[in-house]
């Protein structure tokens, strides 16, 4: 049940990184409405370069030109209040009329600090006097007592930072509690899904939001089972099918092999006659092994046939097979050459030493059976990378690329064709590939280095 804790840590990462995301927008448009709101962001400074471009002229006090040119666009008035008289001095045209002409020293502290009249006041220090800008009524809004307990200042970083760990704390648990239904209804529907991978019986209660999701892998899972119990009746009628017939069939094959034996040695019969019976002998033979490997496959197939892993040289096992051969007496225009490095003399796998003898059989006849003008048959076991490989290769006829591909890829090796007469690779190789894989190996067929067919099967090795 991996499934279900990561799909609650994508769901929380998704949560966490959303909340950050929406936490940085927001300071980031906050950051940018307030400098659209406030175009003119130092008025302080604004006021302080009146002052220094303020000078007088004989009797009177005289602005500079680019000064009064951005104060009238800013639609801002100013006045200058001279220290000795307390009065203003100097002033604006656009000065209102609600604006006092003499100030007290409360007045300029209350100034300083706030306003005058509503308007939000800046002021500027000149030589002798001081400079006062008026900015329109809700430009800007001034604090008027601008002082903090210091232990709130201090510890503000850490007050900001608490805040913010309760909100995307609440954030958590808010977003837990409205998923947890959800959640709840995932976690069986993801366990079904699951085991309908490994065929089997499955029910989930068709409760919650995902009810109708339940419904259906419920009717799935019926679906499966049902033809599941179908296959393996079809499947045990088919095993059980062939084990009858190769039972039924081997006694009257043995009474016709045994008849046409005595034919074929019946010296009062004529050569023709003679040879014909030497015929049916020799198919009832083939006919004889291919029953007794379709039985063998069968049972392989079906898990029917008992696997005995032993610990086995395996040089051992597969030279024993060519020896046989060998002293077999078989035809001369077959050779069979061992050609196993002769400084690898143990090979130790946990294999059915019988099963692996037969294997190795089927390929050594297989080369015989598609090579009827005789062949040289090549056999070696190699070890590298912790592998085992028996190799069986000869210089025949071989075959082509299309047909080592459709052996390699296709689930079965009865191929066939137009040509009924003619023997192709079938049944034998089904076998070894079966025997390969009940043994947790792998099988490979390829052009041989001779020109010929070859054919790999690679085992794992015994530690």
């Amino acid at each position: 049940m991996k499934s279900v804790p990561k799909l609650i840590r994508r769901f929380v990462g998704i949560m966490l990184l959303s909340s950050m995301l929406l936490i940085i927008l927001n300071f980031a448009l906050l950051g940018i409405y307030t400098l659209n709101q406030a175009p003119n962001s130092s008025p302080w400074i604004t006021a302080q370069e009146v002052a220094d471009h303020l000078s007088k002229n004989e009797n009177e006090y005289v602005l500079s030109e680019d000064t009064a040119l951005e104060l009238q666009n800013a639609n801002v008035w100013a006045i200058f209040i001279d220290n000795m008289a307390m009065k203003v001095v100097w002033q604006t045209d656009n000065l209102p009329q609600t604006v006092p002409m003499s100030y007290t020293i409360s007045d300029i502290a209350s100034l300083t600090r706030g306003y005058i009249n509503g308007y939000p006041t800046f002021t500027g220090e000149a030589e002798n006097g001081l400079v006062v800008l008026g900015y329109p009524k809700e430009s800007f809004w001034k604090h008027m007592w601008p002082s903090w307990d210091y232990n709130l200042i201090a510890n503000l970083p850490k007050t900001v930072l608490s805040v913010l760990v309760i909100n995307i704390a609440l954030i958590f648990i808010i977003y837990v509690i409205a998923n947890s239904k959800l959640l709840k209804s995932v976690k069986p529907i993801v366990s079904g899904i699951q085991a309908l991978s490994t065929n089997e019986e499955v029910y989930i209660r068709e409760k919650g939001l995902l009810s109708e999701l339940a419904v259906n892998i419920n009717k799935t899972s019926n679906i499966l089972q049902t033809q599941s119990r179908q296959l393996r009746k079809r499947e045990t009628a088919r095993a059980n099918w062939i084990a009858g017939v190769s039972h039924d069939i081997r006694t009257p094959l043995s009474m016709v092999m045994g008849y046409a034996g005595q034919l074929e040695n019946d010296v009062q019969l004529s050569e023709n006659n003679r040879q014909k019976a030497a015929v049916i002998v020799r198919q009832s033979k083939r006919m004889r092994n291919l029953i007794n490997d379709l039985n063998l496959a069968s049972k392989l197939e079906y898990n029917m046939q008992p696997i005995n892993p032993e610990r086995q040289n395996l040089i051992a096992v597969v030279r024993q097979v060519v020896v046989d051969f060998i002293n077999m007496n078989i035809d001369e225009k077959y050779t069979i050459e061992w050609q196993t490095d002769e400084t690898l003399t143990s090979c130790t796998a946990n294999v059915d030493k019988d099963l692996i003898r037969r294997a190795v059989s089927n390929l050594i006849q297989n080369s015989m059976n598609h090579n009827e003008q005789g062949c040289q048959i090549f056999v070696r076991v190699i070890a590298e990378n912790n592998v085992y490989t028996v190799i069986v290769s000869d210089d025949g006829v071989g075959a082509t690329d299309e047909q080592i591909g459709k052996l390699n890829n296709t689930p079965h090796y009865m191929v066939c064709d137009e040509k009924t007469t003619e023997q192709r690779h079938g049944l034998g190789l089904l076998i070894v590939k079966q025997i390969i894989f009940a043994h947790s190996g792998k099988m490979l067929i390829k052009h041989s280095d001779y020109g010929g067919f070859e054919v790999e099967l690679s085992l794992p090795m015994t530690m």
